[in-house]
């Protein structure tokens, strides 16, 4: 076992080995004759000197000198192995799974990350912001592993990320972004990612929804597929509004997908 002088040299060896984070856990495990009141006393030496940041309570991320003007990683950096430390499954999704998903003007400010309950508060920390949607289960089938520098990122994949875009349409500025995302997203679904299976996971009004977009909104033969399996599956279509907080009452409605047309799409080209 190493014998480190200081925390700080223990944090500079980390860094030195490609670790960007770490706990308090560990520094109490690496620093154990040490008092809490000393260790914490320590820590907060090197948060003033700009070179850990506390992102949550009990874990840290460690400032290398790329991004040191910033005072913080980017989350692409954090977001797994904050994760893991707090034992949550999650994925990447709304515009940030959508960038990575073919998506690429889509350059959102803040993160979406998924994950399951209870709740979590939001990361709000030197101008980066980590938005937390809780759901009863993370769907691993329906995910993919993309490589960061520090290991691997969860994110939903093109047909989850699409269903979330419509279901959670308020989260990124409402239907009309929603629907520009989608505009680029749906030429990097597959009809393999559309199954059975995969759409007894998701809502069925945000298939609907989904299917109107993609099918007679953008011209997407992506939408016709999703409308065959859907009828496959079994799934009884209501008539339900494009936009759940507008009025019903008054606007026609779509018959294939059962959709009633309260509000009008405008794509940003």
């Amino acid at each position: 076992m190493e014998v480190y002088l200081s925390i700080n040299d223990w944090v500079e060896n980390l860094a030195s080995r490609g670790r960007h984070s770490f706990s308090l856990n560990e520094v109490r495990n690496a620093f154990a004759d040490d008092t809490e009141a000393a260790i914490k006393l320590k820590l907060t030496r090197l948060v003033r000197k700009k070179k850990i940041i506390s992102i949550h309570k009990g874990y840290y991320l460690i400032i290398t000198p790329q991004y040191a003007s910033r005072g913080i990683l980017p989350p692409s950096l954090f977001i797994d192995g904050l994760m893991k430390f707090l034992e949550r499954p999650y994925y990447v999704g709304l515009l940030n799974a959508a960038a990575f998903n073919g998506a690429a003007h889509q350059q959102p400010q803040e993160y979406f990350v998924f994950t399951n309950f209870p709740v979590l508060r939001p990361t709000n920390k030197k101008g980066v912001k980590i938005n937390y949607i809780s759901k009863r289960d993370i769907p691993e089938l329906y995910l993919e592993k993309r490589k960061t520098e520090t290991g691997f990122l969860s994110i939903s994949n093109p047909a989850l990320t699409a269903i979330d875009l419509v279901q959670f349409d308020k989260r990124v500025g409402g239907l009309n972004r929603a629907a520009t995302v989608l505009n680029e997203l749906a030429e990097t679904i597959k009809p393999e990612q559309i199954t059975e299976c995969f759409l007894r996971e998701v809502p069925v009004a945000a298939i609907q929804r989904l299917g109107f977009l993609l099918e007679v909104i953008l011209k997407k033969d992506i939408g016709k597929h999703l409308y065959k399996v859907s009828q496959k599956s079994g799934f009884d279509f209501f008539r339900i509004p494009l936009k759940t907080s507008a009025v019903k009452k008054g606007y026609p409605s779509d018959e294939k997908w059962k959709v009633i047309v309260n509000t009008e799409i405008e794509i940003d080209e």
